[in-house]
């Protein structure tokens, strides 16, 4: 099997097509407008600006004017996510040095200060300095550990560096060995500073989510199993992420097409729908609609098949429309757009009920990806989603985007004036949900579909079980190679080099794949 990087790439070809009907000049007018904002108005302001040349790591708190301010707590979710995009800036911007130095610094916050050298995993808050803080509802959570192994994944796409990938591994087995459980399947979230999962008892409040099960940590452990797959092709890691897959579709995804928010740990929901409506109110947090997280998801799971191999995976892509056009047809904005953050189906009320009208940001961003994608499958479908993504994207540059100061605000202003002067920067708020989305949308609106120029001049050392070849072209950039032994995939990397091993058997062969996900053909 022959895995590409990216869903992006085979969907491209087909919105080459369904886009033309718009207007080739409308598709690239809205790619370079998106491409001028990801550049200027997001990634000019962040970095290297963040990167905290005292302490290591990120600055994770900004003010709307983009100053430094607070004292600076860094949570492993926001430090892994400025890793993660430095290390896609360092891909897409080669010349820009500070985005792979901003990368490597980020990694070693994260290898240094962040991974428990006692007990494995990664701390989910530290102070500024790197010293592990009490915070949040665990000393240890699936969710943040998902993303540093997500940032470690493209760190090392990025850069070669055979560390962040076995820190990438330590992770996933960590979290195999700990959070994993073999009889329901899927992750326990919630865990001791040693891994022990907490069970919820009557000590808890039944506010809280501690003990629960849950769709947040599960849809990201599927998207940075998904990331991690694409570096390295491991057996479990393919089990894990096809269970990862199966779960959030089947289970986590009701017949409505609405992620279940949380669960027991046999899968069993978490509902308060027959609840009084005070008690309901009470417990919102755990039981309503997250449009934002659907959208999102649609997405994460039809990424993952692709990664997986599964072709034309009719079932995924059926319960991701679902999913779109649940949100396009209950949690939309029909007078400026925008999807809503909440809706609830209550037991004494006919209907949805929208209660959250406001907009954040990073379902907007979410939005605006998988509408595109959802275009290019189904071009003349009645909820016209090329429309909803124009639609959408105005409503960005009208509403969310400060175009005086940078990046984004942390809500729609149209709902919440006040974000103008809100922080634009925090533990939760880094640029990961809009500089992936700006990337993606870019991708498909102008796409690149020459594959590179196939690797020459293999040769294998079996001494020291080293692999080179000579450096593949492509007419934009060649982002890395695949390794294949016998026709299966065994690694990739960035490099022109890759330690197959001596043990290794079999006819080696490389393929150059490119920005876009592009391949070619294997070498000879």
């Amino acid at each position: 099997m022959k895995l590409k990087i990216s869903l992006l790439s085979a969907l491209i070809g087909t919105a080459s097509i369904v886009f033309a009907q718009n207007g080739k000049s409308e598709k690239q007018e809205i790619a370079h407008e998106m491409q001028k904002s990801m550049v200027d108005e997001l990634l000019k302001p962040w970095y290297p600006a963040a990167i905290d040349t005292a302490d290591g790591g990120f600055l994770s708190t900004f003010t709307f004017d983009f100053k430094p301010t607070g004292n600076q707590d860094k949570m492993i979710v926001t430090q892994a996510r400025h890793v993660w995009s430095n290390s896609k800036a360092a891909e897409l911007f080669p010349g820009k040095k500070y985005y792979m130095k901003g990368a490597r610094h980020g990694f070693e916050f994260l290898r240094d200060k962040l991974w428990d050298k006692q007990y494995g995993g990664f701390y989910i808050f530290t102070d500024k300095q790197g010293n592990p803080k009490q915070r949040g509802f665990a000393p240890k959570e699936a969710y943040g550990n998902s993303f540093a192994i997500y940032a470690l994944a493209a760190y090392y796409q990025a850069s070669g560096d055979t560390s962040a990938l076995n820190l990438a591994k330590q992770g996933f087995w960590w979290l195999e060995k700990h959070a994993h459980d073999p009889v329901y399947k899927g992750y326990y979230q919630h865990m001791q500073r040693d891994g022990t999962p907490i069970v919820r008892d009557a000590t808890i409040k039944s506010t809280a989510e501690t003990g629960y099960k849950d769709q947040n940590s599960s849809i990201h452990l599927l998207e940075s199993f998904t990331e991690l797959y694409g570096v390295w092709p491991d057996k479990l890691l393919k089990t894990r992420l096809q269970e990862m897959l199966l779960l959030v579709r089947d289970k986590i995804t009701n017949d409505k097409g609405n992620l279940i928010l949380f669960f027991q740990p046999d899968w069993t929901p978490v509902s308060y729908r027959d609840s009084s409506l005070a008690v309901y109110k009470q417990h919102h947090s755990l039981d309503h609609i997250s449009y934002g997280h659907n959208v999102e998801t649609a997405y994460l799971m039809l990424e993952a098949s692709h990664a997986l191999g599964i072709e034309d995976d009719a079932k995924t892509l059926q319960v991701g429309k679902k999913m779109v056009d649940d949100a396009l047809d209950n949690g939309w904005d029909n007078k400026v757009g925008g999807f809503y953050d909440e809706g609830y189906y209550f037991k004494d009320k006919p209907g949805l009920t929208i209660t959250e009208d406001t907009k954040n940001w990073w379902a907007q961003a979410e939005g605006l990806n998988t509408l595109l994608i959802m275009a290019a499958k189904y071009p003349q479908d009645k909820h016209q989603y090329f429309d909803k993504f124009k639609t959408l994207w105005q409503y960005t540059q009208t509403y969310l985007i400060d175009h005086e100061h940078g990046d984004w605000y942390q809500g729609g202003i149209d709902k919440q004036p006040q974000y103008k002067t809100a922080l634009k920067g925090q533990i939760w708020k880094g640029t990961y949900h809009t500089f992936r989305a700006l990337m993606n949308c870019v991708m498909q609106l102008d796409p690149d579909k020459i594959p590179p120029i196939a690797p020459k001049k293999v040769k294998f050392v079996k001494a020291t079980g080293t692999l080179t070849w000579q450096a593949s072209t492509d007419n934009k950039r060649v982002l890395g190679y695949n390794i294949y032994s016998n026709g299966k995939r065994i690694g990739f990397t960035p490099l022109n080099y890759f330690m197959a091993g001596k043990e290794v058997k079999g006819k080696l062969t490389v393929q150059a794949i490119d920005l876009a996900g592009n391949q070619s053909v294997l070498s000879k």
